[in-house]
């Protein structure tokens, strides 16, 4: 299982025809998830967008193997497998990475790309590379305690997104030794990467979404980088009332925004 990429698709291909729509039918989001890795944490967005686009959700294997590239392969591979030959990339935190290496090998006809507290290169290699580090060594019993805390208090901090709630128990047994490890790559992946070449080549139109509070992945740098140096940029948007995790934070304010930059 460690080397099988999963998808979840929300939505059917008949939805009520839009300006981003394809001959598949509605328009089409595909969520590359952050860090973590799977789709645990985005049933308030998912909720949000009322099935006003098919939402397709990736749960990346737990390898220790993988690059960006074979990330992307993967994705490519399960999309063609479902029928989705279109649609929009929407790469949240570490997910922006397998974006940009989709969109580097032209292979998915995506339709633009949607960074949520993504970036290009990360405007802070140093960090990534000590959470890498901090990642491998911590001792299982530390990441068991770290797990269990965060789960009280995501616990709290959603308590009034009913379908994060419902999928926190999930989160929790899925964050296994190997699954620590897993990130420690992501993490590694994530310190080597410089996708920038292929976001200045780019024509595909690139938004961004930020959480006003964000010390993972500091807006003020991506934003600046992206307005100077991606022609295709259309917009970056900030909520105020959100932090990195901006699609699980502000998932109503998240989804508005995505679906009118999607139509």
């Amino acid at each position: 299982m460690a080397e099988e990429l999963q998808l979840r698709i929300h939505g059917e291909a008949s939805l009520p025809v839009l300006r981003s729509s394809t001959a598949e039918g509605g328009p089409t989001l595909i969520y590359l998830p952050g860090l973590n890795g799977d789709w645990t944490l985005i049933g308030g967005f998912r909720h949000a967008l009322g099935g006003r686009a098919r939402l397709v959700e990736v749960t990346y294997p737990r390898t220790l193997s993988w690059s960006l590239d074979d990330y992307a392969a993967a994705v490519e591979t399960a999309l063609e497998q479902h029928g989705i030959t279109r649609g929009w990339l929407l790469g949240e935190s570490y997910g922006s990475q397998p974006v940009w290496a989709l969109v580097g090998h032209g292979k998915f006809a995506a339709q633009g790309v949607i960074l949520a507290g993504g970036f290009v290169k990360h405007p802070m290699c140093w960090a990534a590379r000590l959470a890498e580090k901090l990642t491998g060594r911590i001792s299982n019993a530390l990441f068991i305690w770290i797990v269990f805390s965060y789960a009280k208090v995501a616990r709290f901090r959603y308590r009034r997104v009913p379908e994060v709630l419902a999928t926190i128990d999930e989160f929790v047994a899925r964050r296994t030794e190997l699954d620590r490890r897993a990130a420690q790559h992501r993490l590694h992946l994530v310190a080597e990467n410089d996708p920038r070449p292929i976001a200045i080549k780019t024509k595909l139109p690139v938004f961004g979404l930020s959480g006003w509070l964000d010390p993972v992945v500091p807006w003020p740098w991506v934003r600046r980088w992206l307005t100077k140096n991606c022609p295709s940029l259309r917009d970056y948007k900030v909520l105020r009332r959100a932090d990195h995790n901006v699609l699980s934070t502000a998932p109503r304010e998240a989804a508005e925004q995505i679906l009118e930059w999607m139509l």
